[in-house]
């Protein structure tokens, strides 16, 4: 489809259609839903499609022990009471994160410590870590974001020489790695989301996978009241076993769209996106592209909010990324430095969110081309 005016201007949206619809209801999911009911695993508080959920996330993301639990943002609070964060503690965390990781700090009564991302990015700087290091410092959070991968080998360093544990955030990346490593398998113990939105989707969920035996069982027994607190049902893990399979060819099919897009919104004035590189072997970089982010230079004058009003009229799924921490008080925080990339990140990001980078090659032209003219619009207007 070929539009010479945007919707703004009096012409048709360039997806009269709206987004691609997640999560992709297929013939796998439905018979394994299916198979869960006349089975009645369904009902059952421990079962056979929890189990093999647990041995199938060990195998695919490099891990001795699961815990499944009822979101992503719980399995970050139950990744650091398995660490042995305790209140008193302090924990270091990205000034741009989701903000769940902040408030499941604050829930054990340790306090934040804030350190800059990278210049032009959404992960943290390693060369700040350091720095933000204490005698009360039990852990660091390093998140994955925007299918941009942290420097989490060199964080891991500077947090084992320390003694110190890593919670390796992957709940927007499942399934990427890093030099033929999967990403969660670098730090002490990695969380993982299953919220309708995501890669993985089971509507709600999550869980922690370590190699340690301990941070597992701390966090099991905080969890255990009787019965478990943060439970995922077997339906949701029937949901979410033939979607572990689809999760590869999936995570290389985003990938693709996700470099041709970046290259060229990185051809525009205004817009940086990331550098993409092709996947040409097993031991190539892989992001999990849950959203592509796009920053608006420091120094364009195109509002954020203008553009995503026009492009959002286009029925493209695309919207502001996270607020971040650097505006957080310092009662409840500690800031390393001024945060200014952190600062930028959150007022200049906007994230497209993932499915249309499983959509044909047309699709995928056509928003090349909406993004192109949205943004022709905006410094034109």
């Amino acid at each position: 489809m070929s539009q010479t005016k945007l919707k703004i201007q009096g012409g048709l949206p360039s997806f009269p259609e709206g987004p691609p619809q997640w999560p992709v209801a297929d013939t796998a999911l439905r018979q394994s839903v299916n198979e869960a009911l006349s089975s009645g695993q369904w009902g059952k508080y421990d079962g056979d499609l929890t189990l093999r959920l647990q041995s199938e996330l060990q195998t695919r993301f490099s891990a001795r022990h699961s815990l499944l639990c009822s979101s992503g943002t719980i399995s970050v609070e139950l990744a650091l009471r398995g660490a042995g964060v305790k209140s008193g503690d302090e924990v270091i965390l990205s000034a741009y994160d989701f903000p769940g990781n902040f408030r499941c700090i604050e829930a054990i009564g340790a306090t934040p410590v804030l350190v800059d991302v990278v210049r032009d990015g959404w992960v943290m700087d390693h060369l700040e870590v350091t720095q933000a290091i204490s005698e009360k410092t039990s852990a660091i959070v390093v998140s994955h974001l925007h299918g941009q991968i942290a420097k989490v080998e060199k964080i891991c360093d500077i947090a084992e020489s320390k003694g110190i544990k890593v919670v390796e955030d992957v709940c927007q990346s499942p399934g990427a790695s890093l030099d033929g490593k999967t990403l969660g398998s670098f730090g002490d113990v990695a969380t993982y989301s299953f919220g309708g939105s995501k890669l993985l989707s089971a509507g709600r969920g999550g869980a922690i996978a370590s190699d340690d035996d301990g941070i597992i069982q701390r966090a099991k027994v905080f969890a255990h009241r009787g019965n478990d607190a943060f439970p995922l049902s077997q339906i949701q893990a029937a949901l979410l076993l033939p979607q572990l399979q689809q999760l590869d060819s999936r995570n290389l099919k985003r990938q693709a769209a996700a470099q041709k897009i970046a290259e060229a919104v990185n051809r525009l004035d205004d817009f940086i996106a990331l550098e993409i590189s092709e996947v040409a072997d097993a031991q190539a970089e892989v992001g999990g592209f849950y959203k592509l982010p796009i920053m608006i230079a420091e120094d364009s004058s195109i509002d954020r909010s203008r553009f995503l009003s026009i492009i959002q009229a286009e029925g493209v799924a695309m919207d502001i990324g996270f607020r971040g921490f650097a505006k957080r008080s310092a009662r409840r925080c500690r800031a390393i430095g001024d945060l200014s990339n952190a600062r930028l990140a959150a007022t200049q990001t906007m994230l497209l969110h993932h499915p249309i980078l499983l959509a044909d090659d047309e699709q995928v032209e056509r928003l090349m081309g909406v993004i192109k003219r949205c943004h022709e619009f905006c410094r034109n207007d």
